[in-house]
């Protein structure tokens, strides 16, 4: 058999290690976008608290309760959300939405915005959200509908259209930086 070529052996030995390694600051921001998604209701598993919480604890994250959280074993699973709470009340990055349901919802539609804008979110995924999950329980709202416009493109999506998937996720972008651009302007006006 013959010895893999220089490029096969280069695939090899550098992408597990490059997609492995986490910065602290991309583990602070996992953890700030674990505990976004919790407080707005999505159910986050005990097996991804624990492996956000080892995730940070290599990153070079230092807080008291967190090698507890990333130490936890299966049988223990169920600390998980109480010590990931102390966690991110440690480092500070607890978060409440509003108390008002309906402020709420305006909050998880621009945070979702911010993650489908920033490249963090799919933007199949981030409008679906928008639709069925914020828009639904707002009444559709004139400000949402670009963002549910995309969402019913992208979910029907069929190649027959002649217009790419990838040009679909690019409005959907686009439409997600109008939306939190308005919010700026209207926030600059106050």
């Amino acid at each position: 058999m013959a010895a893999p070529s220089a490029n096969v052996r280069a695939s090899f030995s550098q992408t597990p290690i490059e997609k492995t390694v986490m910065t602290r600051d991309d583990a602070l921001k996992q953890l700030s976008h674990i505990a976004r998604e919790r407080a707005f209701g999505r159910h986050v598993g005990s097996d991804q608290l624990i492996q956000a919480g080892l995730n940070a604890l290599i990153a070079g994250v230092e807080s008291p309760s967190l090698a507890m959280l990333a130490g936890l074993l299966r049988s223990e699973e169920p600390e998980a959300p109480a010590l990931f709470d102390q966690v991110l009340e440690e480092l500070g990055l607890l978060f409440q939405p509003p108390a008002d349901p309906r402020a709420a919802k305006w909050a998880m539609a621009y945070w979702v915005a911010g993650q489908i804008a920033d490249g963090s979110m799919d933007p199949a995924a981030g409008t679906h959200l928008i639709w069925a999950d914020i828009a639904y329980d707002l009444g559709y709202p004139e400000e949402l509908e670009p963002l549910v416009h995309c969402a019913h493109n992208l979910d029907g999506w069929e190649e027959s259209w002649g217009v790419p998937f990838e040009e679909l996720n690019r409005e959907a972008v686009e439409a997600a930086k109008q939306f939190l651009s308005k919010r700026s302007a209207a926030e600059a006006g106050d």
